[in-house]
This record gives structure tokens, C-alpha cells and sequence, in this order.
């Protein structure tokens, strides 16, 4: 799913060019997040079992994160596209909510919904062809937005919102970046020119008991306003950030690509990860709440 290397010099350059058109602002107090319900979200999610793309399993979440959308917002879409997932050619879907779609000012909040159809970094090898639960990699993110999807349609916030849930990010082999994060290099490359919202915030693997953060490199060239903003409002909230830097080749990237300030929140020191450990146990309410409060401050202290 997310791989790590080093930017160079000339690429460090050209995000900084792609994004500087950034405008954050604002520090307006949110409503508050509900940490308990978005766990119930979590658990629902890992309940259907593994959502690989190909499977009656992934069909029958896609419906269901779809109905929690429609119940909330009437501009809900599936952007379906076909591409290889673990070696496979299968139809995968984006599903994508667009709040108070008469602002012309929005920003974006996305995170995955599929999930690893193998456990290849279990520490047993006997168990790499099994599928991973994903209540981490994957549930976590999508249960955050789910209560934040609640919370926008209760208040409204002073800029139009898109959420959007990636399909087909976590099949890619390692090594070969081109195999991941196939539902939002689809989004990117399909997002017509009119479209840029202020800022996106992806989430991935934030739910992790002993939460901390990941210092990502992309994220911090892509979107320095915002990765500034971030520190300040995690700091508020009580989460640390790994000491050491690395860059995060995640659902961000793509974006980044397009022009669109971008940033990862994401703990990639995760014990469980890729492994069929990665069960809601392993995650808290209480992680869920502190990153639902920090994106709801970045989202509802923005200018209108």
C-alpha cells in the first residue's frame, strides 16, 4: 500500500511551484466529533469481511458506505473504472459525497475503502496468502469521514466539502509503485479543470491505539501551509509526530500532481500492517476522535 523513498532536489521544486497558489486561513471552533460512534463505523466496515476489489464482499460495502453518504447528502456518485488489482482486471468504484455543491470554494477529504487481499508482512509466512481485515489500513479513515459526512450535514461549514473514498489503492506489489493507488490516480487524472479545491486531507491508517503521526516529506512540500496548520492543530489535540522525516507515497501523490496542495495524515508505524492482525482491536475511539477534531478545525476554520 504505502511505500517510502527520497524526493529530489528538482521534484521538491516543482511541488512547491504546483501548490503556491495555497490559501489557508481562519481558527473558528468546530462542532464536536464523536469518537465512539466512528469506531461503531470502523467495526461495521471490518464486519463485511476483506473489501477486496472482485469479491461479493467489496460490492455489498460499496453499497452500504454509499447508502450512509445518500442518507447524509444528495450529490453522491460512483466513478467506476476498470484496472489490475493483484494481478486481476476488475471494475472498482470511487465513491465520492459533495457537500453544499452551490460553493464555489471547496476543499477535499478522502481515504481508501478497499483492503489488502494478502497478509504478506505477517510474521507468519504460512499466512501471506490470507487476506488482511484492514480495520487500520483502511476502515479507520473512511470511519472519520463517515462521522464527519454526519457532522456537515448538521453544520454547515463555511466552504463546500467533497469526500471521496478511494477504491483500489492497496493491491500493488512492492517495488513497483505504479500498482497502487489506483482509485486516485483515477480520480486525479478524470478531475475536470475546473475542479481544485483549496486543499485535500487524506486519511490512512490514523485509528492505531498508540497513535503518532507520520512526518512526510511529500506532504510537507506539497502543502506547506497546510502541513503547518496541521502540526498546530495536532498539537492542540495531543498527537505527536514521528521524530524522523520520510516521504509517504500515498493517495496524495496523485493529487499533488494535479496542483492540489495535498497532505497524509497517517501512522505508518503500525505493527500490523499488511498483516492479518490488523483488526479493530488494534485501533481506539479515542485515536479516531483526536483526527476527526483535527481535520474538522482545518475544515470548518477555512474563509468562506
Amino acid at each position: 500500500m504505502v511505500r517510502t523513498g527520497f524526493l529530489t532536489t528538482a521534484a521538491i521544486a516543482a511541488l512547491l511551484i504546483a501548490v503556491s497558489g495555497c490559501r489557508i486561513a481562519g481558527s473558528a471552533e468546530p462542532p464536536p466529533f464523536d469518537g465512539p460512534r466512528a469506531f461503531s463505523l470502523l467495526e461495521r466496515q471490518v464486519a463485511f469481511g476483506p473489501r477486496i476489489p472482485g469479491t461479493d464482499t467489496h460490492t455489498e460495502t460499496a453499497e452500504w458506505l454509499a447508502g450512509q453518504l445518500r442518507d447524509l447528502c444528495p450529490n453522491v456518485s460512483m466513478q467506476r473504472f476498470t484496472d489490475e488489482f493483484d494481478g486481476r482486471s476488475v471494475d472498482m468504484t470511487n465513491i465520492i459525497a459533495s457537500f453544499y455543491s452551490g460553493k464555489r470554494e471547496r476543499v477535499l477529504l478522502c481515504a481508501h475503502w478497499d483492503s489488502r487481499p494478502k497478509a504478506d508482512r505477517d510474521p507468519d509466512p504460512t499466512l501471506w496468502t490470507q487476506p488482511v481485515p484492514g480495520a487500520n489500513d483502511g476502515a479507520s479513515g473512511v470511519a472519520v469521514l463517515l462521522e464527519m459526512a454526519r457532522i456537515l450535514a448538521e453544520h454547515e461549514p463555511p466552504v463546500g466539502v467533497d469526500i471521496v473514498f478511494f477504491d483500489g489503492e492497496d493491491g500493488g506489489s512492492y517495488g513497483d509503485n505504479d500498482t497502487w493507488l489506483l482509485g486516485s490516480r483515477y480520480f486525479a487524472a478524470a478531475m475536470p479543470d475546473g475542479y481544485r479545491p483549496r486543499w485535500a486531507v487524506l486519511l490512512d491508517m490514523i485509528g492505531d491505539r498508540d497513535l503518532s503521526l507520520t512526518r512526510d516529506a511529500n506532504s510537507r512540500y506539497g502543502a506547506p501551509d497546510l502541513w503547518r496548520r496541521l502540526q498546530d492543530e495536532a498539537g492542540k489535540a495531543g498527537v505527536s509526530f514521528s521524530e524522523r522525516e520520510t516521504v509517504v507515497i500515498d493517495d496524495h501523490v496523485p493529487l499533488i500532481e494535479r496542483g492540489i496542495p495535498a497532505i497524509d495524515l497517517i501512522d505508518f508505524d503500525y505493527p500490523w500492517w499488511h498483516t492479518v492482525a490488523d483488526t479493530p482491536d488494534k485501533c481506539s475511539p479515542e485515536s479516531l476522535e483526536k483526527i476527526g477534531t483535527i481535520v474538522l478545525r482545518l475544515v470548518y476554520g477555512e474563509e468562506s
